[in-house]
């Protein structure tokens, strides 16, 4: 009988021992880095060819949105670029007409020179009366007077055009700054996915109308997956960042799998145990987060739960 006994407990103290080895030192559950990717901008979609678990990869387009009420308005802004020129002042017609009285009056000012010079000589002679050579500078004088006038308005001519063609030409640049907006918010109807990933949960389907910054789709790269897990403070002295360590997950009823991890993020805070969380030691109120870098076979999924032995 007391032989019976011993083997009883021997076998039990197997049973223990077992326990012990296979028991880790924290447990939390896998997660991935989620990104919701939205719509830039409003309209009816046309097309989103994804489904909920499609592989994308980055950069890859997936979906277009009604972009005609932008190109319509697009051409319509080029088109009233292309007719600025039309609206341009030409100066030529009304100058021509200056320079040519200009013209008539240096000949009319270049034949009462010349009779000046013939009544200067008979004055001189005193063949003729100083008063007709009074009359004589004073016709000079107003000829003069004249082509300055006339040399004044084809100045005033060419400034008045050029300040009237600058302001139809200062319209040219925000009009093609319009266009170049319009031109981002056609490319943004594109709907281009950012980054390779899995997509997660589909918000939109095709005909339906979206806005900006409305959900089309949740993608995540699951390619590597994030367990966090939790350390009491007695556990944290040894852990490290960039430290390996083994992440085990359930792979069957009694049975792990074994995986290898990285730690790259100790949390610098105590935060008090998560209720779905058991630490080494249940009695701790307070455990440090960390986050483990595990490369993804196809085996883990989101939520899974995993453990660790330091």
């Amino acid at each position: 009988m007391k032989k019976h006994i011993i083997v009883i407990s021997f076998a039990c103290s197997l049973i223990s021992c077992q326990k012990n080895t296979d028991q880790s030192d924290a447990s939390g559950t896998f997660e991935a880095n989620e990104t919701i990717i939205s719509s830039e901008i409003g309209g009816k979609i046309l097309t989103l060819n994804i489904n909920e678990g499609d592989t994308l990869a980055a950069g890859q387009k997936v979906g277009q949105i009604d972009m005609l009420n932008l190109t319509i308005q697009k051409e319509q802004i080029e088109s009233s670029i292309e007719s600025l020129p039309q609206k341009f002042n030409d100066p030529t017609a009304p100058i021509k007409v200056l320079e040519n009285q200009i013209d008539v009056q240096k000949e009319q000012l270049r034949i009462l020179e010349k009779e000046h010079r013939r009544i200067t000589n008979l004055v001189k002679s005193e063949a003729a009366p100083s008063k007709q050579l009074d009359d004589i500078e004073g016709q000079i004088a107003l000829v003069k007077k004249q082509i300055q006038v006339l040399s004044s308005q084809i100045t005033a001519q060419k400034t008045q055009v050029a300040l009237q063609n600058r302001g139809i030409n200062s319209e040219k640049a925000p009009l093609e700054k319009r266009v170049a907006q319009l031109n981002d918010q056609i490319s943004r109807a594109n709907i281009v996915n950012p980054i390779k990933g899995t997509v997660l949960t589909k918000y939109a389907e095709t005909y339906e109308v979206t806005a900006p910054g409305k959900a089309l789709y949740k993608i995540a790269d699951l390619s590597t997956l994030t367990l966090r897990a939790y350390l009491s403070g007695s556990q944290l002295p040894k852990v490290k960042l960039n430290q390996t360590v083994k992440v085990l997950v359930d792979n069957g009823t009694d049975s792990f799998k074994e995986l290898t991890g990285q730690i790259y993020w100790i949390a610098d805070k105590a935060e008090f145990t998560p209720k779905t969380i058991q630490t080494k030691e249940e009695r701790a109120n307070l455990v440090y987060a960390v986050k483990i870098r595990v490369k993804n076979d196809g085996y883990l999924k989101l939520g899974m739960y995993g453990e660790i032995k330091l």
